[in-house]
């Protein structure tokens, strides 16, 4: 597995009902500027996508959006984002996310953030990626979807061999280190991302 150097976000274009939610994609933007990790992710100013783009640019980060022109005008295209992307449609816009990407977060999020999730969970369970997959679990927003995951396999729908991986973290802080372990674990570990984890 490569080196983590960018990460792509995937969380709802709205700001959900808990300010924990928007508290946690904020300081994850910081958090990535800080480690000097490229976010990647779909291009708008609105909702929690927003705010996390917003804070990595602010904390002098960069930023890869990555946007349908359809929803230019409904999700305000971020055009302050060092490097934009303006697609042709949804195929296009989750199929450059993903070759941009080293690794991937799910916040919490509407439909298309829970489709997005999943697409990326079935592709490294049917083996067509190894990059690390973490769940932001806050507030336990994603705790009906973990049981599920946990129904589906005792039910014997995801079978011995085909297991789903992902990486579940209940903190906002812990995101990173988890997902450099990952790495880690998968590859030895380069100068670049020592520094990288020393800087965290």
């Amino acid at each position: 597995m490569r080196p983590i150097r960018s990460i792509c976000v995937y969380c709802g274009s709205g700001e959900g009902l808990d300010p924990i939610f928007k508290a946690s994609a904020q300081m994850l933007g910081r958090m990535l500027a800080q480690a000097g990790i490229r976010l990647v992710y779909g291009g708008g100013r609105i909702g929690l996508m927003g705010e996390v783009a917003r804070s990595v640019l602010d904390a002098g980060g960069s930023v890869t959006g990555i946007i349908p022109e359809f929803l230019k005008a409904r999700e305000v295209m971020l055009a302050d984002a060092q490097e934009l992307h303006v697609v042709a449609d949804m195929h296009a816009r989750k199929k450059l996310m993903f070759d941009k990407a080293d690794a991937f977060i799910a916040l919490p999020g509407g439909v298309g953030t829970l489709e997005e999730l999943v697409e990326q969970l079935t592709w490294a369970q049917l083996g067509r990626h190894d990059k690390p997959i973490l769940i932001a679990n806050i507030h336990g927003f994603w705790r009906p979807l973990l049981s599920l995951l946990v129904h589906m396999r005792e039910s014997g729908f995801v079978r011995p061999g085909l297991e789903v991986k992902y990486l579940v973290a209940e903190r906002i802080e812990d995101v990173l280190e988890m997902l450099f372990t990952a790495a880690r674990a998968a590859a030895p570990q380069d100068e670049e991302e020592r520094d990288i984890i020393q800087r965290m």
